[in-house]
């Protein structure tokens, strides 16, 4: 009897967190943040931003919720007129004026260019605060089926660009002894995703990289590294994406996934900055479910991943496009 009453309180008490799991669009621990942590606009007011790959997508989004959190913002991408129209954006719905933010066309395949461009970050605001490496592609077509130039193209742009620009930065912070530097990985960088091994590559060497950079910081406590793996997210980069060649983009094919919505995905990553997280996971059910799965129970997310995937490179053998978009 004892024992049936222990029961049935434990159940009351797991049932409402399985509940509340199962409705989650973050790890745990950046949900803890977002209901007792810090809140972004207590922390990051007044600090100087520099955003890789703000022209679209999570990138233009968060310079939009940085705008109104009265920073100073640098706007960097390929695309100067989607730069410009950005940060109009910023002017009209933030708490920016003109002189606050500063554009700043950023190729990140051009290594050479980032000592220059972090040159002219320092000369307009003096110091950067918090990098946002947030630029990069991907790819959708089977590993075999991909020419060595896109995988070279992604790692050039996904991993040595993004490199390249944090060793540029990095000994501004160390002089400093405080700043932040915050990557947008993704879960491909957790987990093995089919039709996407040269994106998963890059994605998996910055993690490898962040980590091993953070044990070197160990005498800079004030300088965070924090990296964000987010799931599929309503944005470009689909559409974007390259197919097997490097001369030929996905364009607009249908991606029959649930999406967490940009302003979401931007508002969680505000909070894992205010609040120094160093790793978090943002992304719907069942994702989310999926990569805890995969951390603490390979075998079993192995097992149910693997039907998922025949049914993935089945759907996409027949929606791959053709021609070039």
């Amino acid at each position: 009897m004892i024992w049936e009453q222990l029961l049935w309180m434990l159940a009351l008490c797991v049932l409402p967190l399985v509940l509340c799991f199962l409705q989650a669009d973050a790890d745990l621990t950046l949900l803890w943040a977002e209901w007792r942590g810090r809140r972004p606009e207590w922390e990051l007011t007044d600090m100087v931003v520099w955003v890789t790959g703000a022209s679209s997508g999570i990138g233009e989004e968060l310079a939009l919720q940085l705008s109104k959190l009265r920073v100073s913002l640098v706007l960097s991408a390929r695309r100067i007129q989607e730069l410009e129209r950005v940060k109009r954006r910023c002017l009209e719905n933030g708490n920016l004026k003109e002189k606050d933010i500063l554009v700043l066309p950023l190729d990140l395949t051009n290594r050479s260019s980032h000592d220059m461009a972090t040159k002219a970050v320092l000369r307009e605001f003096g110091r950067i605060d918090i990098l946002v490496n947030n630029g990069g592609t991907a790819h959708k077509s089977m590993a075999l089926e991909t020419n060595l130039d896109v995988f070279q193209e992604l790692m050039e742009r996904n991993y040595l660009g993004t490199v390249s620009l944090t060793k540029c930065v990095l000994p501004h912070m160390m002089k400093r002894k405080q700043g932040k530097i915050v990557t947008v990985n993704s879960l491909g960088g957790i987990l093995p995703v089919p039709l996407a091994s040269a994106y998963c590559a890059s994605k998996h060497a910055l993690r490898g990289f962040f980590k091993s950079l953070e044990a070197e910081l160990f005498n800079y406590p004030g300088i965070t590294i924090s990296n964000i793996f987010p799931g599929p997210v309503e944005s470009n980069i689909f559409k974007n994406s390259f197919t097997g060649e490097v001369t030929k983009t996905i364009g607009n094919t249908t991606q029959n996934i649930p999406k967490i919505a940009t302003s979401r995905c931007v508002r969680l990553m505000l909070i894992s900055m205010a609040n120094n997280l160093k790793e978090v996971w943002i992304c719907l059910q069942p994702g989310l479910f999926i990569a805890y799965l995969w951390q603490y129970k390979p075998t079993w997310a192995w097992t149910i991943l693997s039907h998922k995937w025949r049914q993935t490179i089945e759907n996409s053998k027949r929606a791959m496009p053709t021609d070039s978009s």
